[in-house]
């Protein structure tokens, strides 16, 4: 007997077993931003504030593994909740952090652990939007940023050309995780023909 594997089967597969590299880029995320508070807090006022988002970032982290490990995996809406609450807290360090605001951070590095383990697991379309998102973050982050951004009220050409080149390749992050996610697909489906399963079944013993 045969069971038929429609799209939206692989897809639920895709998320089932994918979510946890979510969850480990994530943890990039929580050190990095770990990392970057405890070392540039000018005081013990300004870490306490600048640790929240890490810790709440934290507990949410602990919660999608405890409920793996539970074998009660997340959904679709609540990884893409989480996920869009890592572009809030990275885009919020990089705008308000002080001393290293806008193109000055050096924290725009964290979009491209997240983006690429989002575009594993999740499809091409929603993984575009999401890639969008964080790209138009990342560059109203900088804009807002006058200091570094404009020079006498004219853009300055260099920050131009150096946030240009930022959003170019955290878009570039999300359409290799995209080949590679469509990459994969097709390996599965091809292995399915090669043994003699046509595409879409799979065999059940």
């Amino acid at each position: 007997m045969n069971q038929i594997r429609t799209k939206k089967m692989e897809s639920a597969e895709d998320i089932f077993f994918g979510q946890v590299v979510i969850n480990w880029a994530r943890w990039f995320l929580i050190a990095a931003g770990a990392f970057l508070i405890v070392g540039t807090s000018s005081g013990t006022g300004e870490l306490a504030l600048g640790i929240m988002p890490i810790l709440g970032l934290m507990a949410m982290n602990f919660y999608l593994h405890g409920r793996r490990v539970a074998e009660r995996p997340a959904n679709r809406a609540l990884i893409l909740l989480a996920s869009l609450l890592d572009i809030v807290v990275i885009t919020l360090v990089i705008l308000v952090w002080t001393g290293h605001r806008g193109l000055s951070s050096e924290f725009y590095i964290a979009y491209y652990p997240v983006v690429l383990a989002f575009a594993f697991v999740m499809p091409p379309r929603v993984t575009a939007v999401y890639t969008l998102i964080a790209v138009a973050a990342y560059a109203a982050a900088c804009m807002v940023t006058p200091q570094v951004f404009f020079v006498d009220g004219a853009v300055n050409v260099d920050a131009a050309k150096a946030l240009l080149m930022r959003m170019i390749t955290i878009a570039a992050v999300g359409g290799l995780g995209t080949f590679y996610y469509r990459k994969q697909r097709d390996l599965r489906r091809h292995a399915s023909r090669e043994t003699g399963i046509e595409p879409g079944k799979v065999s059940a013993s």
